[in-house]
């Protein structure tokens, strides 16, 4: 044990993503939604133990999902934390439905994950994996009705997804992390 690491800047990273996430429940889950960002978090740090990307991981969705600003970010952690986060927020146009926009969203986070810097591709795969496992779990139980509970109803929307993702992901192909995805999502979309 390293009793002289210093965990101040994730530790209010931590208690900043718990208070964002205050009260809201992981989509059909029944459990609090800060259990996603801090499973993020834990993948993250089987890859790296630098604090500021284990930061980006735990705030990963406080600007999607919370109305965090970047700026908000910056202010508070600093540029290197806000530009990794901004990189793993997918935006909305005004007037634009979630379902409406699910493949444009996608695709532009597909693409930016293919020329994203490794440190970036590190906190998404937190995210994408978390995610991952959550669909393998599910897929278990639910069979293909699973694809139901999403605003992207078609099974094979998601299979592009993600073997896209495993494809811009595939720099990443020396960690663990990265081989857990590439697995799940071949045992899901078989």
């Amino acid at each position: 044990m390293n009793a002289n690491l210093d965990t101040s800047l994730l530790d209010r990273a931590i208690v900043f993503a718990v208070r964002a996430h205050s009260g809201t429940e992981r989509r059909g889950k029944g459990f609090p939604y800060i259990v996603h960002p801090m499973e993020a978090m834990e993948i993250v740090a089987s890859i790296t133990p630098d604090q500021e990307l284990l930061a980006a991981a735990a705030l990963h969705d406080v600007v999607e999902d919370c109305g965090i600003t970047i700026d908000t970010l910056r202010d508070e952690f600093g540029d290197r934390i806000a530009s990794l986060v901004a990189s793993e927020s997918d935006s909305l146009n005004a007037g634009e439905s979630e379902g409406e926009s699910w493949k444009r969203r996608k695709q532009e986070g597909i693409d930016r994950l293919a020329r994203a810097s490794r440190d970036e591709k590190i906190v998404a795969i937190g995210d994408k994996l978390s995610n991952m496992r959550a669909i393998a779990r599910d897929y278990e139980k639910l069979g293909d009705a699973l694809w139901n509970l999403f605003h992207e109803k078609r099974r094979s929307e998601h299979e592009w997804r993600y073997r896209s993702l495993a494809e811009a992901f595939r720099s990443l192909d020396d960690t663990d992390a990265f081989r857990e995805f590439e697995y799940l999502v071949n045992k899901v979309f078989k």
